[in-house]
């Protein structure tokens, strides 16, 4: 792809703008450890969401929505739809007991659960596990997806660009802390949507617009529904009935996933902890949910099927996306949506390169090798962590042939734990040993039915079904089994955690009781139920009336709209209506001085 002048004054202008946006936070991230990785806790609601929504739009997103509609049309995209289920049960149940908590990163929460050695080595275990294989692996295929976009798109060595964009992330990752990520991220959001829409449009138009697209794409899938049904059809040799429903009935709660995970974690727990209080908190994860599954994917949904037409017979159909780039856009929007990708890519590397350090120095380095250190040694300790982070992950980068093998992984190895990590805040039985097993069952088991042959790499066979199934069933088995063999946490502990949390329910209702609360509900009753089922019916029926509205059927998105604009009212109805959110104010605990399992 040739680029003009134009082409490369946009894309300086970008890196400009971007790196001077970070480093003017430089100061302001320096001040504590809360204000280098929790913003302060000061962030309001839609900039913490629209972060949050930034750090999962990465250069690899658009890339693998293109390749499952190129294999699976519309439909394909409840490989990750399905997590909406487990968005809403976090915004509704679970956002406002991370803020309550007050922790610094969602690991050291063990050691406010938990207590003793076992919550000290889950805390160290989980944070090391999770900064270092698993942020790798994320960081790793994000890369080798922005390394694709550069070899289809330049004429230069792809490598050396893909360092250099990681260079330039790191430099105000390291210097602006989340302060400077979290203000480049509403920039690089905005950049990185805007190019998508305009490639969506032009793409169409190359193709003789919409109503020829339709056209063309179900004359390659057999029929219009098939191509563009979004209800997954029950017929289809790429979907079993068993995987759909293991999809909308089991995945969305048993699996943990980055970004996705039941009962909250993450880096999407790092923006509620940033957030004012409880009510901006789940706010934030509220907008969240709503644009990361219905606003989002659907310019790259339009375009994967413009490449799927265009380049039929693609070894890598995730390729598909930028050669569609490569090859209908004119100047300057050539070096726009290049900038985009790059947007897209450096809002998610920001994240995690800050996110994996945050766990390397809050529960590694001050927890258990210098738990003395000056706010000053704990900012540069941040700063190196971060740098730690960006060379490994490039080493990672090597190992992955695709993105969708990296998301296979991280679902096999999260197969099975999502339970004990809901469980955990609403009944007082489960204890570290609980979380312990869940994870060691969870990595054996799918470690065995791999071994034996069966594994989630393709969801047109069976095994997708069993291998799930099979893993969740055992992992739980092992870990109730594990609790009741293993003594409960002591009073002490309990009664800590929930005088801070107050996550009421029955099963808390001892503690609650003897620590004079009462009979507790959970916070915001039995309206966070109905909230969940309204959350579920908005975010569905806005997916469906954007997908309708696209692809040329108005009157049919207008039905689905006044769905989502309906279950939206009720639930503004339900928020306006719980004085305690409302009325909720900043609670958290100086996160400079970290949990004394002692005390």
């Amino acid at each position: 792809m040739r680029l003009e002048f134009s082409d490369w004054l946009i894309i300086a202008l970008y890196f400009v703008v971007s790196a001077a946006i970070g480093l003017a936070y430089t100061r302001r991230s320096s001040q504590s450890l809360a204000d280098y990785f929790v913003s302060g806790r000061s962030l309001p609601w839609w900039l913490a969401g629209t972060s949050m929504v930034a750090t999962t739009f990465a250069a690899d997103t658009p890339l693998v929505v293109a390749g499952l509609v190129a294999k699976y049309g519309v439909a394909g995209n409840w490989l990750w739809w399905n997590g909406a289920f487990s968005g809403v049960l976090t915004v509704f149940f679970f956002s406002r007991l991370w803020r309550r908590a007050g922790v610094l990163t969602d690991v050291e929460f063990a050691e406010l659960r938990y207590g003793g050695r076992p919550a000290a080595v889950l805390r160290g275990f989980r944070a090391i596990y999770l900064a270092i294989p698993i942020n790798l692996i994320i960081m790793g295929w994000v890369t080798r997806a922005m390394v694709t976009i550069l070899e289809i798109s330049l004429n230069i060595d792809s490598w050396k660009a893909a360092i250099f964009l990681f260079g330039v992330t790191a430099l105000y990752s390291v210097l602006g802390g989340l302060w400077g990520i979290i203000v480049t991220d509403l920039f690089q959001f905005i950049f990185a949507m805007g190019g998508s829409i305009l490639l969506a449009v032009l793409a169409v138009q190359s193709m003789g617009g919409l109503d020829a697209l339709a056209v063309q794409a179900a004359a390659h899938f057999g029929s219009t529904e098939a191509a563009f049904g979004i209800i997954p059809p029950l017929d289809a040799p790429w979907l079993p009935l068993t995987t759909l429903l293991v999809w909308l009935s089991v995945q969305w709660w048993a699996a943990w996933y980055p970004g996705q995970e039941p009962g909250g974690g993450g880096y999407v727990v790092q923006r509620i902890l940033s957030a004012k209080d409880e009510r901006h908190g789940l706010l934030a994860t509220l907008w969240f949910t709503i644009a990361h599954y219905a606003l989002r994917p659907w310019p790259w949904i339009l375009v994967g099927f413009v490449a799927l037409i265009r380049y039929p017979g693609l070894d890598n159909p995730e390729e598909g996306y930028v050669r569609v780039m490569v090859d209908v856009l004119p100047s300057p929007y050539k070096g726009l949506l290049l900038a985009a990708f790059a947007a897209a890519y450096m809002s998610t590397i920001s994240t995690h390169l800050n996110w994996g350090a945050s766990y390397l120095v809050n529960d590694v380095y001050l927890r258990f090798i210098k738990p003395d250190a000056s706010p000053r040694a704990q900012v540069l300790a941040s700063r190196g962590a971060t740098l730690v982070l960006m060379v490994s992950s490039l080493v990672v980068m090597g190992f992955l042939s695709s993105v969708e093998q990296g998301w296979k992984i991280l679902l096999a190895l999260g197969a099975g734990t999502g339970l004990v990590f809901i469980l955990r805040w609403y009944w007082w039985r489960v204890n570290a040993w609980s979380e312990i097993s869940a994870m060691a069952a969870s990595f054996v088991t799918s470690l065995a039915l791999a071994t034996g042959g069966h594994s989630m790499s393709d969801t047109g066979t069976r095994d997708y079904a069993f291998t799930m199934l099979t893993t969740v069933l055992v992992t739980t088995v092992v870990w109730l089994t594990v609790t009741f063999l293993t003594a409960p946490e002591s009073d002490a502990t309990l009664e800590r955690f929930y005088r801070r949390v107050r996550p009421g329910g029955p099963g808390w209702r001892g503690v609650a009781r003897r620590l004079g609360y009462g009979d507790e509900p959970i916070p915001g009753g039995a309206l966070s139920w109905v909230n969940w089922l309204a959350g579920l019916v908005a975010v569905y029926a806005a997916v469906f009336a954007v997908g309708a509205v696209v692809t040329g059927a108005p009157l049919r998105g207008l039905v689905y709209a006044v769905a989502a604009t309906g279950a939206f009212l009720l639930i503004y109805r339900n928020l306006r209506a719980d004085e305690q959110l409302m009325a909720s104010v900043d609670t958290s605990l100086d996160p400079g001085l970290g949990l004394d399992p002692g005390k």
